[in-house]
């Protein structure tokens, strides 16, 4: 029978795990445990309550221990540590690679980090000591020091047989890179040319002399961009002088993307991609407090633009109703145009060579919506209150609350951006606000002018 790859569905992963604790033993728990990859049992540890993340971690190895440690997120991650013995724990590190350990160092406890330290052996200390001088989010702070350089002026030969010496090359290794005896970098021997060709050819017959490298401070962000235009698999890390000093791999990148993509997505209501889903009540409530108390501000700032019109308000009361009908569509609206300029802004897509022709679009597509439903809610306002200039106020109102949706969502991001605020985290915030006060005085405003 044909043995074939499959990528189980994580909700039935997580189901199965579910009936698993419920109802079998701890044998049958570890069996189970036992079968899956590090990166699934991170999941399923994430996803699960604390008692029985409890019992999944008592069943796993040392020897695999740092492996999770190293997926999960920073807080699920802390609170496994405090519930594993010192000892498994320093085990757990000996087992991770020098370029992994520095992500284990933000949930271990101080005490144990000088042990750490000091069992993972010389050559990996003096790796572990070289990645902490690098900024986390450059080039180098996600690169693998696991590397294979040959010379240029040595046959395929030679190569095979140091190959063979090694016993074993690094993980997702697509070519070898070549430098000179200063070890500079002098470009890359992809291994289907490696194999492929005369063995009695000389390295630098075959190698590809074009290929080049990033340096060390390049920004991770470019550093993604770049894997995703090129179609990379890999890249050498270069020093300020050429020399090589690592590579990022493709499941580097991936594991970046995702990583951004969490962050974003979190960013928008003010939460964290590291908190604990299932953190104590009022751990998630202190954190949130902050978030909604903002937001309580600037509902404060809305009411009170209402209130300066009270007296319109108690001659008109079909104004109370139909209020949240402008403020509603104006928010829509810019949180259409928010997400598309945060998307364009994270994939640097936006610059001042196009932001001015972005914003006249989105202008341009505010006006025309615009248009259409204010006629529409012209037209229904009129009909269901039996006053056609309440309809037109309403309209009107709607009309100028669409525009300036559509000028804050462009705005207001690549504002952000410029002093260095996240949008996706403040956006979201500042833009209702706007299109609630914006709305709320354009319509009572109106109405107070012509209807009183």
């Amino acid at each position: 029978m044909t043995a074939v790859l499959q990528l189980e569905n994580p909700r039935h992963l997580l189901d199965r795990t579910g009936l698993i604790l419920e109802k079998g033993s701890i044998v049958e728990i570890r069996n189970f445990v036992h079968t899956l990859y590090p990166a699934e049992t991170a999941h399923i540890l994430e996803a699960l309550e604390p008692e029985q993340r409890a019992k999944i971690w008592a069943v796993i190895p040392p020897s695999v221990m740092g492996e999770i440690l190293v997926e999960v997120n920073t807080e699920v991650g802390g609170n496994l540590v405090k519930m594993t013995d010192r000892k498994d724990l320093i085990a757990a590190c000996e087992n991770v690679d020098s370029d992994n350990v520095v992500d284990l160092l933000h949930v271990l406890p101080e005490p144990l980090l000088s042990q750490v330290v000091e069992a993972i052996g010389t050559h990996n200390r003096s790796r572990l000591e070289h990645n902490l001088r690098y900024d986390e989010h450059s080039a180098a702070g996600l690169m693998s020091h696991d590397v294979i350089t040959v010379r240029a002026d040595v046959t395929l030969d030679v190569v095979a047989r140091y190959l063979r010496l090694r016993g074993k090359i690094p993980a997702t290794t697509d070519s070898l890179i070549v430098v000179d005896r200063k070890e500079q970098f002098q470009g890359v021997l992809p291994l289907s040319q490696f194999l492929s060709k005369d063995p009695h050819k000389k390295v630098i017959d075959v190698m590809d002399n074009r290929a080049k490298g990033v340096p060390y401070n390049m920004p991770v962000r470019d550093v993604v961009k770049l894997f995703e235009q090129r179609k990379l698999l890999s890249v050498p890390v270069l020093a300020d002088d050429g020399k090589v000093l690592g590579r990022i791999t493709i499941d580097d990148v991936i594991g970046e993307i995702r990583e951004e993509a969490e962050h974003s997505l979190m960013g928008m209501a003010g939460l964290n991609e590291e908190h604990d889903m299932f953190a104590p009540v009022t751990t998630s409530t202190r954190r949130r407090a902050i978030w909604l108390g903002i937001n309580l501000l600037t509902a404060f700032l809305a009411s009170w633009v209402i209130d300066l019109f009270e007296d319109t308000i108690s001659q008109i009361v079909a104004l109370a109703v139909l209020m949240p009908i402008v403020a509603s569509m104006g928010g829509i609206a810019g949180s259409q145009t928010l997400t598309l300029v945060v998307r364009g802004l994270a994939l640097q897509q936006i610059s001042a060579a196009n932001v001015w022709s972005l914003l006249f679009k989105e202008i341009s597509v505010g006006v025309l919506n615009g248009m259409i439903w204010s006629a529409i809610v012209a037209g229904v306002a009129s009909f269901w209150f039996h006053n056609v200039d309440l309809g037109l106020m309403l309209g009107a109102a709607m009309m100028i609350n669409l525009v300036c949706a559509a000028l804050s969502g462009v705005a207001i991001p690549v504002a952000l951006e410029r002093i260095g605020i996240d949008p996706a985290l403040a956006g979201g915030v500042l833009l209702t606000t706007v299109t609630d006060v914006v709305g709320f005085m354009a319509f009572l405003g109106l109405a107070t002018l012509f209807l009183l």
